[in-house]
């Protein structure tokens, strides 16, 4: 099996965030892979991986790094592939650092980013990338956004339940 997501982060202190992302791509069958890659400690494997992906068959590429959060933007340099950036919260600045160095890339780099550990909406971009041109990952992915619709109304069901002397419903 090919991964076509490949999950990088800049550290394994980020999987307690990143392993959403895993745990969607998981249950909606989607073949990813997941390794820790540093922009700083490891630039020369972050450009290898970055130049190779595609090459390997990955088609979305989700990066989440904290502080100066480089790792998406120099996985974004090297690659013609799409990029999601999830800033990871962690420094004296709640994750804000990383969002903005995430967020403020240059013209011509691109990089989707999500919030501040956002891994699951990370995973729910990419799916929805792949769903474009993949029929059965696209009613997959309508299954699950249908049963997100469903726990809403079963919440709204057993507010009705909910007994206040002043509440009017």
């Amino acid at each position: 099996m090919t991964p076509v997501i490949s999950i990088i982060m800049g550290s394994t202190s980020d999987l307690p965030v990143m392993e959403k992302a895993a745990q969607l791509l998981d249950q909606l069958h989607v073949p990813f892979e997941m390794n820790a890659l540093s922009a700083h400690r490891t630039p020369e494997a972050v450009e290898a991986f970055a130049k190779q992906a595609k090459g390997r068959g990955v088609k979305v590429v989700i990066a989440a790094a904290g502080m100066a959060a480089a790792l998406p933007g120099v996985i974004a340099a090297n690659t013609t592939l799409p990029v999601i950036g999830v800033p990871i919260k962690g420094s004296a600045l709640d994750g804000v650092d990383a969002l903005y160095s995430i967020i403020q890339m240059p013209p011509g780099i691109p990089v989707a980013t999500v919030a501040i550990n956002g891994a699951m909406n990370a995973a729910i971009l990419a799916v929805q990338m792949l769903a474009l041109s993949d029929t059965a990952l696209a009613e997959s992915l309508a299954a699950y956004k249908e049963g997100l619709k469903q726990k809403i109304v079963k919440a709204n069901e057993e507010l009705a339940g909910v007994k206040y002397a002043y509440k009017v419903n």
